[in-house]
């Protein structure tokens, strides 16, 4: 066991002994049915506080091998699925938060430097008889080799580069070449999962990353319902603590997100898990959600200035409205193309940043509803 390699379950553990947790462990028989196969690349993009570490503490704690995880997982949705007991506590696993190297280091380099340090440092640990020659590659690719056991690789925070080092190409270009290395065409990996709020960068007419699996806030598919509080699960929740389900979808409401399956179409109505929880903890309705992002960077965006993920670059309507959308401050339905203010909780703000805007700038810039 290290920092990295086999954490253990205290994360998920923690999230299951809250005074409220809502069981999404159902999502881990979508990542089973992928493992070893030409779809075991999945990256989920959603706003901040809408479950991603909370999910990613959730399969470590399913996959690692050096816990016994039956006991937090017996009473939980997964245990129903034929491959609960086939892939639970057998692999080994990486879970890694890139914002914890990006924040200690100056540059790009650097950040990727420790990663690799801190990652070999623990496989060492594990593995001592095995040599490496100091690339993480080949370490990985010399223990698959010794013990037949592909690696579960665990990314949060992925796109946080993009966001912090918004105008280096450069770095951000090195940044997913390291990622297509150590990732892409490796027999050692059993399942590469990330998870972020931007979608994955896109280079030319090609993705350095295109073997990922993209699930994002504009096209969800069939994750939908496990990042955010479905309906039913507020309505739940609302008749334990007493409080208005009415009052709660004024508040907290309004993601739309669609999915297309063999079945048909289907519309998921989804809410901010951190602000149902607070408001429900609290017994009271309030901002509880933009509390995470500020309105200083809603200002900027609210200019229309084409999207290109770095969070700086627009060049129509259609990619400030884009950027939004995986921000959380709109919902999309991509049936009639639209986008709006998703709730009474966004909304105030967007009020909040528009009050401290020069008015004369507000109004200069048209604005649109509708993306084609």
């Amino acid at each position: 066991m290290g920092s990295y390699l086999n954490p253990r379950n205290k994360g998920f553990y923690e999230s299951i002994n809250s005074p409220i947790y809502v069981d999404k462990t159902a999502l881990i028989e979508k990542t089973n049915a992928v493992l070893n196969t030409r779809q075991k690349f999945l990256c989920v993009s959603r706003p901040r506080r809408f479950g991603k570490s909370m999910a990613a503490d959730m399969l470590a704690a399913y996959y690692e091998r050096e816990s016994d995880s039956a006991e937090l997982f017996d009473s939980l949705a997964i245990s129903r699925s034929e491959s609960y007991r086939k892939h639970r506590n057998q692999y080994d696993v990486l879970k890694i938060n890139m914002q914890d190297f990006l924040s200690v280091t100056s540059n790009m380099e650097e950040m990727l430097r420790l990663l690799q340090e801190r990652i070999l440092a623990d496989l060492k640990q594990e593995y001592p008889d095995i040599t490496d020659g100091g690339y993480l590659v080949f370490m990985m690719q010399d223990i698959y080799i010794h013990t037949k056991r592909p690696f579960i690789i665990l990314i949060d925070e992925w796109d946080c580069l993009f966001r912090e080092y918004q105008q280096d190409k450069e770095s951000q270009k090195k940044y997913l070449d390291f990622l297509r290395a150590w990732l892409k065409d490796k027999d050692y990996v059993a399942l590469a999962y990330m998870t972020g709020i931007l979608p994955i960068k896109k280079y030319g007419s090609h993705s350095a990353l295109n073997m990922f699996t993209e699930y994002s806030m504009t096209d969800p598919d069939g994750l939908a319902e496990y990042f955010g509080f479905t309906e039913s699960e507020v309505q739940s929740l609302c008749r334990e603590y007493q409080m208005n389900f009415e009052e709660a979808q004024a508040w907290y409401d309004g993601y739309r997100l669609i999915t297309h399956t063999a079945e048909g179409t289907g519309c998921h109505s989804i809410y901010s898990p951190k602000s149902v929880v607070e408001a429900m903890l609290r017994h009271k309705y309030g901002t509880y959600w933009n509390q995470t992002e500020t309105y200083e960077a809603l200002k900027v965006y609210i200019h229309t200035g084409t999207f290109e993920n770095d969070m700086t670059t627009f060049a129509t309507k259609d990619d400030i409205l884009t950027l939004l959308v995986h921000l959380g401050y709109l919902t999309y339905d991509s049936i009639q193309e639209t986008v709006s203010i998703p709730n009474k909780e966004v909304s105030l703000e967007y009020m909040n940043a528009i009050r401290t805007m020069d008015w004369h700038e507000v109004v200069r810039t048209p604005h649109t509803a509708t993306m084609k």
